[in-house]
């Protein structure tokens, strides 16, 4: 199969689809890849360390042009969405729940898109979303407490407090993987931290991994409008699979928050959990909201790109490696996981979540699959 690998062009995402060391792995079974130049500086990954690895550099247009499956990480901008065509994979990030253009262009473009967020593994978790997840979480808690310095608009409070003056307090909404990695970091540097999740246990399972050092409640309506007037930092890490990320902190709420709390909303990529929410960048990450403070970057990880690149492959690279040598229709009907991951195919919705969110129609993606064409398998 013939790989593609272009440079992200997202407003600063400095990480790469492929590492040269995935790229490696790919040539050594026989496929051929194609490594858009430039794309892999943002890891320290020269265009020689690509050829070393078995690529072939090109410009970006040949590569859409020639790759049969073209391998990303964010999810493709509009230049990108109008150079994909019919017969081909695309395999990234693509978060479709609140983009309707987006969804629009995929369907149109005729392409097979899997979407990293909906791929699933056999406990019912999402293994390609959650190094990021992990990343994001970790990254909230830097992001949130330099959101708190008073030159950046927040309330001047530092995080962990010093002897005789109280720490910070941290809310997370979310109890999940982007939640526990939150959780590690602000307790780590000294936060009085409480997470709010409305599964019991989860609830018990922080309660277990943190021995006591964080409170968790059981979140309500009542539970988060009590936290919104002390607390300093919230972190919204509410996910649902596929689907639009559920307003938990409304505008009405801001009102009773402190002058300069902070809000970090990782769920922005799903549209954000709080409604005051709206993406930004690491360029411009911040703005203020009737006095509060909010964080938005809807590509968290890309700040730390070699880190997440690394991470980001570990997970990805497996699955590829299926597709590349079992064709995509192969893959898909060999790994019922993989296929939890195909969101748009042949012109059609293949993840409910996402139909759901923008009142269209809805096709099976086993139905999907078998009107792709067959590819012959090769020895893996």
């Amino acid at each position: 199969m013939l790989i593609g690998c272009p440079k992200e062009i997202k407003n600063h995402e400095y990480r790469v689809g492929l590492t040269p060391e995935s790229v490696a792995e790919l040539t050594a079974r026989g496929h051929a890849v194609l490594i858009e130049t430039g794309a892999g500086n943002g890891i320290g990954a020269t265009d020689e360390t690509y050829r070393a690895a078995g690529a072939e550099i090109t410009d970006v247009e040949t590569l859409f042009a020639k790759a049969e499956t073209v391998v990303k990480v964010k999810e493709p901008q509009p230049a990108e969405r109008a150079r994909l065509h019919e017969g081909q994979t695309l395999y990234t990030y693509l978060h479709l729940a609140p983009d309707p253009d987006q969804t629009r262009d995929l369907i149109a473009s005729g392409a097979t898109c899997i979407a990293y967020e909906t791929v699933t593994d056999p406990r019912g978790g999402l293994p390609l979303l959650r190094p990021m997840s992990q990343v994001a979480g970790r990254m909230s808690i830097q992001a949130g407490a330099h959101a708190l310095e008073k030159a950046q608009g927040g309330s001047g409070v530092l995080l962990g407090g010093v002897p005789g003056v109280a720490p910070a307090k941290v809310a997370i909404i979310g109890g999940g993987v982007v939640g526990r990695n939150a959780a590690q970091m602000a307790v780590g540097m000294g936060a009085e931290v409480t997470v709010y999740d409305r599964s019991h246990d989860v609830l018990e399972d922080i309660d277990r991994q943190f021995g006591g050092r964080v409170r968790t409640v059981y979140s309500t309506a009542t539970a988060l409008n009590q936290m919104t007037g002390i607390v300093n930092l919230v972190i919204g890490a509410v996910l649902i699979p596929g689907a639009a990320a559920p307003k938990l902190i409304t505008r009405d709420m801001l009102k009773g928050m402190m002058p300069g709390t902070v809000l970090v909303d990782v769920a922005i990529d799903q549209g954000g959990c709080f409604e005051t929410s709206r993406p930004t960048t690491h360029q411009d990450p911040i703005y203020e909201v009737d006095g509060i403070v909010h964080y938005c970057v809807a590509n968290m990880p890309g700040g730390v790109a070699r880190t997440s690149t690394y991470a980001l492959n570990n997970a990805t690279l497996p699955h590829l490696l299926r597709i590349a040598d079992f064709g995509t229709r192969g893959a898909l009907e060999r790994d019922p996981h993989l296929l939890n991951g195909l969101n748009v195919a042949g012109g059609r919705i293949t993840c409910a979540p996402v139909a759901e969110a923008q009142g269209l129609d809805w096709t099976a993606p086993q139905d999907a699959v078998r009107a792709l064409p067959a590819t012959s398998p090769r020895a893996a």
